[in-house]
Order: C-alpha cells, then sequence, then structure tokens
C-alpha cells in the first residue's frame, strides 16, 4: 500500500482527497501547515507527496525545497488558477506534476497513479533493459542512469524523460510527443512542464561533464539527445 501525505489548510479539500484516496487502497498522512509538512515529510518517509503551495509558516515552495535535498520523493503541486509564477518555479525545482484548483478528484488520484508508476523501478530481471548513447548509459530496469563513471541523481521524472529521448537519440521528438511518451495523458497543453524538466535535466548532465551539451533544442520544433 502507497503512502501520501496530504499538505494542504482547507480542511474541506484534505477531507475530500483524504475519503478518495483511502477508496483507492491509499495509506493517507495529513500535514495542515508547511511545518507539520517537513516533519511528517521526514518521519513518515511517503511515497508521494501532495502539496499546497499556499501554506501557513513555510509555503509550498519552501516545503519543496527542503524535501527535495533530502529525498526524491514524488511531489503533485496544488495551485490556484492564477499561480503560474508558482507552477513553474516548483517545476523547476524539481515537482513531478500539478493540479489546478478547483480540480477533478477522478483526475487526481489518475494522476497519483501515473506518477507512483514512473517513480517505482521495474523488477530486476536476468536480461536488464539497457539504453546507451555516447558515453551515457541508462539502465532502466535499476532505475540508473551514468554518464561515464558519473552516476547521475534524477528524480523519477527526469528519469523517464531521459530514458525516452536514449529510446530516440537524435531524432527530435516535440514538447507535445514528450508529455504523450512521459506524461501518459493530457496535460491542458501546458508545454512549459516539458521545458522545466529539460532545464533540471541538462543542468545534471552539465554537471556531470560541463564541456557537452547532450540535449539540443530545435527550435520551433523540440528536443534530442545527441552524443
Amino acid at each position: 500500500m502507497s503512502k501520501i501525505l496530504i499538505v494542504d489548510d482547507e480542511p474541506p479539500i484534505i477531507d475530500v482527497l483524504a475519503y478518495n484516496l483511502k477508496q483507492a487502497g491509499y495509506e493517507v498522512v495529513i500535514a495542515r501547515d508547511g511545518e507539520q509538512a517537513v516533519a511528517a515529510a521526514r518521519r513518515e518517509q511517503p511515497d508521494l507527496i501532495i502539496l499546497d503551495l499556499m501554506l501557513p509558516k513555510l509555503d509550498g515552495l519552501e516545503v519543496h525545497r527542503i524535501v527535495r535535498r533530502e529525498s526524491e520523493v514524488p511531489v503533485i503541486m496544488l495551485t490556484a488558477r492564477d499561480a503560474e509564477i508558482d507552477r513553474v518555479v516548483g517545476l523547476e525545482l524539481g515537482a513531478d506534476d500539478y493540479v489546478v484548483k478547483p480540480f477533478s478528484v477522478r483526475e487526481l488520484i489518475a494522476r497519483v497513479k501515473t506518477v507512483l508508476r514512473r517513480s517505482i523501478p521495474r523488477p530486476i530481471t536476468d536480461s536488464p533493459d539497457r539504453l546507451a548513447v555516447g558515453d551515457l548509459s541508462i539502465d532502466v530496469t535499476r532505475h540508473a542512469a551514468r554518464l561515464g563513471s558519473i552516476l547521475l541523481e534524477l528524480t523519477a521524472l527526469e528519469f523517464a524523460m531521459l530514458t525516452t529521448l536514449a529510446r530516440h537519440a537524435d531524432q527530435v521528438l516535440s514538447r507535445e510527443q514528450l508529455l504523450e511518451q512521459v506524461w501518459g495523458y493530457d496535460y491542458h497543453d501546458d508545454l512549459r512542464v516539458v521545458d522545466a524538466v529539460i532545464k533540471r535535466l541538462r543542468s545534471k548532465l552539465r554537471q556531470a561533464a560541463p564541456d557537452a551539451e547532450w540535449i539540443v533544442t530545435v527550435r520551433s520544433v523540440g528536443y534530442k539527445l545527441t552524443q
């Protein structure tokens, strides 16, 4: 049973989410402000966090910064409809997804399932699925990626994006194609989520190989992974 930490200060939202997630088979932990959220994330070690950005004591972005420094736990942000800047910042900090309030509970649970499925490595087999692009090697089964001898510290979403690009090395993939293959559902045409994850991936690849440009932008088309 996956454990989900709900972080929100609005009782009606907490009640609805907690009830429906429990009905869907998840264990639920609740935090009602930013300080409780950080403590609960450390104590409970949840499999996923649903995190509202507007919180007392510590706001959601600060909670996310602290959590991300200590863990790669997947995070789905809850944002206000007009909080565009916060959504972009949250995605650049490493959030896996976001849902705009007011939201459909059915949609949110579908996204929870997608994020959790992406974050769980496939079972190890005798013939692991491996990809190689130049000095980049990806062991899909073990959920590990190396650039030369350096192990890349990637979130589940970053790993899924890198794996998708590697499977189509030297091919240009549009943002729409990446949304479909990595997220697997309609993302309300918000292509900035792709850009945010690409930015994070580029930063980590550059840390491992400062002189190489692994992900190339093809203007007005999309991105490709190249050697």
